[in-house]
């Protein structure tokens, strides 16, 4: 089952399951699947028979949605719809082999002969022990913050290089999203197609630098699915500049392909008591296998990323858009 989060410039916000080539839109009750989730939840009722009891006989034609002919606009595929303080966006990374390579290679001035970077060595303690026998706790990942709902980006939105960073670069991922139950039990509601965007010459200074070089608008959907696959999962990235094709790379990730199992993953991020705040959505991107960076394309402005995955709907599309001047200085007031 995959929905969709719309919004219109006069109807406001709606929610649609997708149906072939169209959006079958839901009443008005749950205008966010955060409504239609939580509804769920509480009233401790399947999300599938949810659906099947407020579906609405309007249809919308996908392809014309899809592409911007529509007065409808795809919004993210989840977000805390009531506040968004209360959804944290975070990931996961050098869970695949290629992004710990790109990352050593990034930060190989800093090794000192054949000596492995910390980032191969987090790698390799991910190969050795982050798929535990099934009950028990395997190694951590690296784990890395991104911001709260605010940087949420939907299919066809701008992803902002902001004056104050030095690149901007495309990171396409499967995330997983998750609403905190009023027991403070975590809920995995389904998975989405995701653009990590980070700035990778900033993190490529000093690996210490990757803090602050993830703090960047990110992209996901346009489809939320349930009960998705994720053992294995293929697809592609490209880059089109001027309406070519600039740069184009394979997608593989899902279990076969990442050092760690979901549910090591998803032990290690929700062993956090602060992580697990009734009504609280996640927002979590589980590593990328490769990046354009990596072979030397830098984003410019107008840039299109397209991602694709068979199984995750249709390609997630985003504009690059660079922003000029620096931004005005913070004020900052004291109450004495």
């Amino acid at each position: 089952m995959r929905l969709v989060q719309l919004h219109h410039a006069r109807l406001g916000r709606r929610t649609a399951l997708v149906d072939h080539e169209s959006l079958v839109l839901l009443d008005k009750a749950y205008p966010s699947l955060y409504d239609l989730v939580w509804e769920a939840i509480t009233a401790g009722t399947r999300i599938r028979e949810l659906i099947g009891h407020h579906l609405e006989a309007d249809r919308l034609s996908y392809d014309q949605v899809y592409s911007g002919q529509d007065d409808w606009d795809i919004l993210p595929s989840f977000d805390h719809a009531h506040d968004p303080m209360h959804c944290l966006v975070s990931g996961t990374g050098l869970t695949h082999r290629k992004s710990a390579e790109d990352r050593a290679s990034m930060h190989s001035k800093s090794a000192e002969g054949n000596k492995l970077s910390d980032s191969m060595k987090m790698y390799l303690w991910g190969e050795e022990g982050g798929k535990p026998d099934s009950g028990r706790p395997g190694v951590q990942p690296e784990w890395f913050y991104k911001g709260n709902g605010n940087v949420l980006r939907g299919h066809r939105a701008t992803l902002e290089i902001p004056s104050y960073a030095l690149d901007g670069g495309e990171e396409p991922e499967i995330a997983g999203v998750y609403v905190i139950d009023p027991e403070g039990i975590p809920v995995r509601v389904g998975m989405t197609m995701a653009n990590e965007f980070s700035d990778h010459v900033m993190e490529q200074q000093n690996y210490l630098y990757l803090a602050p070089s993830k703090l960047r608008q990110c992209a996901i959907g346009p489809e939320l699915i349930l009960g998705a696959e994720f053992s294995h999962v293929e697809g592609s990235v490209q880059i089109s500049r001027n309406g070519e094709l600039l740069w184009k790379g394979p997608v593989r990730t899902g279990e076969a392909h990442i050092t760690h199992s979901l549910d090591n993953l998803e032990y290690h991020h929700f062993k956090y008591p602060q992580h697990r705040v009734p009504g609280q959505v996640h927002i979590h991107f589980f590593g990328a296998c490769g990046l354009s960076f990596s072979d030397g394309i830098r984003l410019q402005d107008g840039d299109e990323i397209s991602i694709s995955m068979k199984g995750y709907g249709r390609p997630l599309k985003n504009t690059v858009m660079q922003i000029d001047g620096q931004p005005p200085a913070p004020i900052i007031r004291t109450l004495l």
